[in-house]
């Protein structure tokens, strides 16, 4: 609720500042919104779907506290093969969090997903070479890796 009060005041300013401009920008944000809800609910219900078919108990085996390691390397595995957007995976990543995933297996996925595209890499190959593109994917599971580690320190989840 703060943040909609925030963004409710930072609004008004700002028609009050520049009426025209915002009210521009306003229907900017709106043709965008427009462009981008029909892939978002689709895609939000084929996760949906997905997940309330897959019983709580494969979910919290595979991902769950009980082995971080191989999770959080199911996870990297996922997230560098998948090809989804990031308002898909945050809400995705909600989702698995309240059914138990832990803060690093999450932040193994969502970060491999923005840093790593075994997908992409023929197109990547082809633009930068091979060298570059194996090189930029590596050093993305490494820094997901990382993050992922300094995720699970911070959340108690891993302790030295």
């Amino acid at each position: 609720m703060i943040f909609y009060g925030v963004t409710v005041l930072l609004l008004l300013i700002s028609f009050g500042a520049n009426k025209r401009k915002t009210v521009k920008a306003l229907k900017i944000a709106w043709k965008k919104f427009s462009t981008i809800a029909p892939n978002f609910a689709v895609m939000l219900i084929l996760v949906s779907i997905s997940l309330f078919l897959m019983p709580d108990d494969v979910i919290k085996h595979y991902l769950g506290e009980e082995d971080l390691i191989s999770g959080m390397g199911i996870a990297m595995l996922v997230g560098s093969i998948a090809l989804m957007p990031g308002f898909i995976a945050f809400p995705l990543c909600g989702i698995l969090r309240a059914q138990g995933v832990p803060y690093m297996v999450l932040s193994a996925f969502t970060t491999t997903l923005m840093m790593v595209g075994l997908v992409t890499l023929p197109i990547e190959k082809a633009y930068f070479g091979i060298k570059t593109a194996l090189f930029r994917n590596g050093i993305g599971l490494v820094i997901a890796m990382i993050v992922a580690i300094i995720t699970g320190l911070v959340f108690a989840e891993v302790v030295i």
